[in-house]
């Protein structure tokens, strides 16, 4: 099998995201501020309404948002080289990529976030903004995490968005958004937190519960995520869900769940960039 992509990012403007362990949250948390058009052709998405473009950082210039589906659909066919160490953005290392969570029934977490990410991105692109996946399909394996938190500073993003699936015990239920604590930079130290807090707050308002299980409030700070740690952007993870609870593994199945996750996180994005 071929070893995890380090290759440039693919730019996809109008074109068509292990288990998620969850580590214990460092204390202190911050409190932030309170806080499809066409479809790949696997995927039958609704096509998103037209709607007025956010304004821009110059005429020239469309706002960047870099979508992280998490891990990969060929990981689990290479585990040698997702398992190989990179760094993890505070001297020491972690494993490549890991092959993610999934539901009882099968569902995957790598399926679940690639088809969320097009979902978000097919929103964000309707509304004038350019986008970046650091990944372009659900069948190859990587990229790696150093390379995921690489992503936002190579594409100039002005926000970085990675979207997970937890893995939990059955009875635990809620999202959480994790971003790196302590800073490690100045986009960690404050920018990170407000996206944090606006992506919290649009899940929210599109109905879904805050975690009952790990973070506080919905908010989650890691010092242990390479994809957090690296970025020298506004950077935040999303795990939507625990799909080992039955009730939110109906929901990260079924296209309308993941359409209301999606109509969630785009609003939580869209807060941030038109402050």
């Amino acid at each position: 099998m071929s070893a995890p992509s380090r290759s440039p990012l693919l730019v996809l403007a109008a074109a068509v995201l292990a288990a998620c362990a969850t580590a214990a949250p460092v204390s202190g948390t911050p409190t932030p501020p309170s806080p499809t058009a066409p479809s790949s052709p696997a995927l039958s998405s609704p096509a998103a309404a037209p709607t007025e473009p956010l304004p821009t950082t110059s005429a020239a210039r469309a706002k960047v948002v870099v979508l992280d589906p998490g891990h990969n659909g060929g990981n689990s066919r290479d585990l040698a080289a997702v398992n190989e160490p990179v760094p993890d953005g505070r001297g020491g290392t972690k494993p490549c990529n890991t092959t993610g969570t999934q539901t009882d029934a099968g569902y995957t977490e790598h399926a679940f976030t690639w088809d969320l990410a097009q979902r978000v991105r097919d929103k964000l692109t309707a509304k004038g903004l350019t986008v970046v996946m650091t990944r372009d399909s659900d069948t190859g394996v990587g990229p790696c995490v150093d390379v995921r938190g690489a992503a936002g500073e190579k594409a100039d993003a002005d926000v970085v968005v990675s979207l997970h699936a937890d893995g939990s015990a059955p009875a635990n239920t809620g999202f959480h958004v994790a971003y790196s604590e302590p800073p490690l930079n100045p986009a960690q130290a404050g920018p990170a937190h407000v996206l944090s807090g606006d992506l919290r707050d649009a899940l929210r308002a599109g109905g879904f519960p805050v975690s009952d299980y790990v973070g506080r409030d919905g908010l989650s700070p890691r010092r242990d995520l390479a994809g957090l740690n690296l970025s020298t952007r506004p950077t935040a993870l999303v795990e939507c869900a625990n799909m080992r609870n039955a009730g939110e593994a109906a929901l990260v199945t079924s296209a309308d769940g993941r359409e209301r996750y999606a109509t969630a996180i785009a609003a939580g994005i869209e807060t941030f960039l038109a402050r």
